[in-house]
Parts: structure tokens; sequence; C-alpha cells
């Protein structure tokens, strides 16, 4: 059984950092893309990054520069490095994995992704 467990969000000041985490469990890193969600109440969730199997990335445009995604195969856990943090960014974050289509380095297509986790609330005041 496929689980996605997230970790890492909390509260901070505008320009603070946080280093969201995913530990991923009954299948590896390596199979999958990859990605972190975010959704605000009655908003859609929104890609933030992806990572493929052989580790291309995508960024929405809104977090290039300030975001970092990247995997750890060998452990199995999935991150999100966000530095100079805004008001904008808070959310509830999820991480996700599946084998999307479009391919989750062209595109975030939320419907295509099969498995998911249940979130960490990530809040940055002004």
């Amino acid at each position: 059984q496929v689980q996605l467990v997230e970790s890492g969000g909390g509260s901070v000041q505008a320009g603070g950092s946080l280093r969201l985490s995913c530990a991923a469990s009954g299948y590896t890193t390596s199979r999958f893309c990859m990605g972190w969600f975010r959704q605000t109440p009655g908003k859609e969730r929104e890609g933030v990054a992806a990572v493929d199997f052989d580790g291309n990335l995508r960024y929405v445009d809104s977090v290039k520069g300030r975001f970092t995604i990247s995997k750890d195969n060998a452990k199995n856990i999935l991150y999100l490095q966000m530095n100079s943090l805004e008001p904008e960014d808070t959310a509830k974050y999820y991480c996700a994995a599946g084998i999307p289509w479009p391919p989750c380095t062209l595109a975030f297509n939320v419907r295509e992704y099969k498995y998911w986790g249940q979130g960490t609330q990530v809040t940055v005041s002004s």
C-alpha cells in the first residue's frame, strides 16, 4: 500500500524558510513523478514543483528562485526547500506521486496523480 506522509509545515514570518518532507512507503520514489501542490480555502489545488524519474524539474513561476524540490531515492523522501517565503505562499501543501500525462515536467495535472499525502499547513505572516 502506497503511503505519503508530509511534515515540516509551520508558521513563519515573511522572508523566512521552511523545509517540507514527504516520506514515501510502499513504492520507490524513483519510479514515479513526484510533486508538491498547495491549496487555500475556496481555490483549486495548484502545482508548485515536480521532479520526474530522471531528476528533471518543474516549478510554477511564482516560486522560481525561492523553492527547491529534491528527492532522496535511497531514503524514499521528497523535499521542498522554501526560502524567502511570502504571505501569498500560505496554504496547505500536499505531496503527490504518480505517472501523469502530460509528463510532470511539462504540466501540473492534479487529476493524473494517483497518490496523495494528508497535507501540511504553511502559514506566512507579514
